[in-house]
């Protein structure tokens, strides 16, 4: 099958920023929910980033204009948590440092989502979440089942371009084929496995990953685009070896190491991924 990439993300720009994760080992802030930091910490070691889980009030704004780029996760959130992550999510602001915003059950939980909510005042370089965390974020919907998403990613497609108008980022919207806006633009990526669902913490890593890449991409787009072609890829070819959940969660990693530009040059060229 021969690929048709969307004018606007080349397939040379995806593989030019999977090399450049790899060469520049960016040092990635993750104030994160307590349930993923381990799994969240080795993805980033397997694609070539740097994890630091540096999440308390006292250093995380100081830290978040040190790292690369930042990730805020409000999957156990608390006072203290709350706190820590709006003088990160300002501080990578006010320094120009890339962040992410991975709004996780929001929606249908007032404390985390008008947390999440007055995060986007301090711009998010990427928004990253399912159809119902996007629609609760934005006002549009009551939120899903936990972290389960109960909308479909066409549903949250208004709410995705109007965060994306408001913060001047990408907001990408997970499901069976994800997709990305920015600036007027809109990236479809498919596959993935759904043995992905059945791993504890892959979208919350998934938001670290786009971090990463954001901070080796100037393009949020294109960083958006290429963490989410990297797990997709990895998470196929983990999944070919035939495995059960606990097994394909540490091929997974195996694989997001794997995963080189040589390997995204090869999978973009044949696989129509990027639409």
């Amino acid at each position: 099958m021969t690929a048709v990439a969307p004018e606007h993300v080349r397939p040379e720009q995806i593989v030019a920023a999977r090399a450049a994760l790899s060469e520049r080992t960016p040092l990635v802030q993750c104030l994160t929910n307590s349930v993923v930091q381990t799994i969240t910490a080795n993805v980033l070691l397997a694609a070539g980033a740097s994890p630091a889980m540096v999440d308390n009030v006292h250093e995380s704004a100081a830290f978040a204009q040190l790292a690369s780029a930042v990730l805020v996760n409000v999957g156990t959130l608390d006072d203290g948590k709350a706190r820590a992550m709006s003088l990160a999510a300002e501080s990578a602001h006010r320094n120009g440092t890339p962040w992410v915003l991975d709004p996780v059950a929001v929606g249908g939980l007032e404390f985390r989502t008008r947390v999440a909510r007055e995060l986007l005042q301090h711009a998010p370089t990427v928004v990253r979440g399912n159809a119902s965390e996007v629609l609760g974020l934005a006002g549009a919907g009551a939120g899903g089942r936990g972290v389960d998403s109960t909308d479909g990613v066409e549903e949250a497609l208004v709410a995705a371009r109007e965060i994306a108008d408001r913060t001047g980022g990408a907001v990408a919207v997970s499901g069976v084929v994800d997709v990305i806006v920015h600036g007027g633009r809109t990236v479809r990526v498919s596959g993935g496995h759904p043995l992905l669902t059945r791993t504890t913490g892959a979208g919350c890593s998934l938001g670290a990953l786009v971090a990463a890449y954001a901070a080796v991409a100037e393009d949020p787009l294109v960083a958006a685009v290429a963490a989410h072609v990297h797990v997709a890829v990895a998470a196929e070819r983990a999944a070919a070896q035939g495995v059960g959940p606990g097994t394909f969660a540490i091929r997974w990693l195996d694989e997001l190491d794997a995963v080189d530009a040589d390997a995204v040059r090869d999978d973009l060229a044949r696989s129509g991924r990027i639409a």
